[in-house]
């Protein structure tokens, strides 16, 4: 459908006029879902290249293509790259449309779960502080911007070794999202299937291996629903529930502080030349980020 509308339009019009320029970001975007990482990247490039030719560097449109760009080289692996796009979005967002724009909070969130990934936590927390206070003030405490933040921190948290507090953020996104989608919907909306699979992971950690099995199989009921069960993240929160099924008893002591900080820093710094493990913690980065 996009490369038909793109077709019509590049008759019809210029070749960089706003509408073709929409349609090949869209595209790129439908590329990247698809996982035609290569393909996506030629679509943004074509449209950052338009919008800075036809708007300027600053324009809300180049911003969004530039924030799009930064999440692709992030699920290529190019954390430099991703870097320089979201620091370039990010201050683009704040000349154009103030620092407490939802916008630019989206940029600031994106800035927090890169330096998480990369292990800069303290930098990190700053940026998810700053999103949060952000969308708190802006959209309200239950909004789904302000709960997908908490999540994030409360991940952070978990990677830190404050167990506690990372289990205040899951608890208050939890109930958040109970009560902005309520029952029917909330199954269907994936930060709130990940905060499930989260919360999950953090009573495994702690020993409460009952709450465990049942937050991971909340998260298993939403990803087969929304994705089926070839995806990544339905497989892995199986593989969980299946693990800690099989080997409960074994698991019944609660893993010492030490063992758990250990855990979840393994989880932000992948082990060099592991490839799957590269894959999988890619992956939790790409939870946390948001287009646009």
């Amino acid at each position: 459908m996009y490369k038909w509308a793109l077709e019509g339009y590049k008759k019809a019009t210029d070749p960089d006029h706003r509408l073709i320029l929409y349609t090949i970001n869209n595209l790129g975007l439908l590329y990247a879902n698809q996982g035609k990482l290569a393909d996506a990247e030629k679509m943004y490039q074509q449209a950052l290249e338009g919008h800075e030719k036809t708007c300027c560097p600053d324009h809300t449109s180049t911003l969004d293509t530039v924030n799009n760009l930064g999440l692709l080289y992030a699920e290529q692996g190019k954390l430099a790259d991703a870097e320089k796009m979201f620091h370039r979005a990010l201050e683009g967002k704040e000349k154009a449309w103030g620092a407490d724009h939802r916008s630019t909070f989206i940029t600031v969130n994106n800035l927090g779960a890169l330096y998480a990934y990369q292990g800069k936590l303290i930098d990190a927390e700053k940026m998810y502080q700053r999103a949060l206070e952000g969308y708190e003030k802006t959209c309200g405490p239950n909004h789904t911007s302000t709960l997908d933040t908490v999540n994030n921190l409360g991940n952070l948290y978990a990677n830190q070794g404050k167990l506690a507090d990372a289990e205040k953020m899951f608890q208050r996104a939890l109930e958040g999202y109970e009560k902005a989608l309520g029952s029917d919907n909330i199954i269907f909306y994936i930060p709130a299937l990940n905060n499930a699979y989260d919360y999950g992971m953090l009573f495994e950690d702690t020993g409460r291996l009952r709450d465990a099995k049942l937050m991971y199989t909340r998260a298993i009921s939403g990803y087969k629903l929304v994705f089926g069960t070839n995806n990544r993240q339905y497989q892995a929160a199986q593989e969980r529930l299946k693990n800690l099924e099989t080997s409960e008893d074994s698991l019944s002591t609660s893993p010492t502080a030490a063992s758990r900080l250990n855990r979840h820093v393994t989880d932000i710094l992948p082990v060099p030349g592991s490839a799957a493990s590269t894959t999988s913690k890619r992956l939790k980065l790409l939870r946390k980020l948001k287009l646009r």
